[in-house]
């Protein structure tokens, strides 16, 4: 009895000192998951993550900065207790150290150029555009060249109806070329010669390409904004230039999909490329787009409905730390709380 008891001690003896020490939590900025505020604070999801942890194991720790690149040798070499970010969970990773339970689900998205919410008043101004003014003003000169042609084969023939003042005959023939191309026909106007007729039959034929080609003008005109870039999913990309960051899952993924990409030092460049037109798009995890969309604030993306190649994010150990199981029972305690999609919320937004 006395031995079991002694080998009981000894099991539980490491968590229990991890619990007594103060532990060094590793962190890197990566908003909204960590970040550092004006007055030196650290927020973020993450952030909050670990204090609700921490404050339900009772554990006493203090925040390492450094950067991504030293966090996750430092967590193998077991210099920082555990690592706090947006750190993916991987084959390659899970080899080197452990991984909490998971507490954030993601995957890679797509942002394209702003597409505007379609409404009565940005139709009218595409309607106003000098595209579609200028279509107009050409079907107007073809319709009065139209008209003056059958004026001069009717205009004494069949004054009844073309006749008149040249302003009043070749009205007349304008009125009757328009009603003829839209194929409403009234009937009130009709050439009576054989030339008049020759024009009238040529005329028919054209008007049906001419009111096609009109409506194609109108189209173009109220969703040029959508077809910027033409890239509604994943299928649209090949073929396009895509933003990305270097040494990252949506660089990989980009690469062994064999799609076309321009790296970029940060998320803010990568996604100022996508406006200044050096780029069609950008590819990365939609919840660090999300965040990044939102402090553009006018000049921003639209992040596209729907993620692909999902990842979860979770706290990262040393192999075999004792503060694996706890710690994932705090995770699944936090994350399944009803407060947890409101934190979300507070930094990413309603989604």
């Amino acid at each position: 009895m006395l031995r079991k008891f002694l080998f009981c001690l000894l099991l539980l003896s490491p968590l229990a000192q991890a619990q007594q020490e103060t532990l060094k939590v590793g962190i890197t900025q990566v908003p909204p998951f960590v970040m550092e505020t004006e007055d030196g604070r650290w927020e973020g999801i993450s952030i909050d993550l670990w204090e609700d942890i921490a404050g339900g194991m009772e554990q006493d720790y203090e925040l390492v900065p450094m950067p991504f690149g030293k966090l996750l040798d430092a967590v193998e070499a077991g210099d920082v207790d555990v690592a706090v970010g947006a750190l993916t969970m991987t084959a390659d990773r899970d080899a080197r150290f452990d991984f909490s339970h998971p507490f954030y689900q993601t995957g890679l998205s797509i942002a394209v150029p702003l597409v505007p919410e379609q409404s009565l008043l940005a139709s009218l101004k595409a309607l106003l555009s000098w595209q579609f003014l200028s279509v107009v003003l050409g079907l107007a000169a073809l319709l009065l060249a139209v008209g003056f042609v059958l004026w001069l084969v009717e205009r004494r023939r069949n004054a009844e109806q073309f006749g008149g003042s040249a302003a009043e005959g070749i009205g007349a023939s304008f009125w009757w070329a328009a009603v003829t191309m839209t194929t409403v026909g009234y009937g009130d106007k009709a050439p009576v010669t054989f030339a008049g007729r020759l024009v009238g039959l040529i005329w028919m034929f054209a008007g049906m390409i001419m009111v096609a080609s009109f409506t194609a003008a109108i189209t173009s005109s109220l969703t040029v904004n959508n077809l910027r870039t033409g890239i509604q999913g994943v299928s649209d990309l090949p073929g396009k230039v895509v933003a990305t960051i270097n040494n990252t899952a949506s660089q990989r993924y980009l690469e062994d999909e064999r799609i076309r990409y321009q790296t970029y030092p940060n998320l803010t460049a990568a996604m100022e490329s996508v406006l200044n037109g050096e780029t069609d798009a950008i590819v990365y995890d939609r919840a660090l787009l999300q965040y990044r969309n939102l402090q553009l604030g006018q000049q921003k993306l639209t992040v596209l409905p729907g993620v692909f190649a999902q990842q979860l994010y979770a706290l990262a150990l040393p192999d075999g730390s004792p503060l694996r199981a706890p710690i994932s029972e705090q995770v699944l305690r936090v994350t399944e709380a009803d407060n947890w999609a409101d934190v979300r919320a507070s930094y990413l937004g309603k989604e």
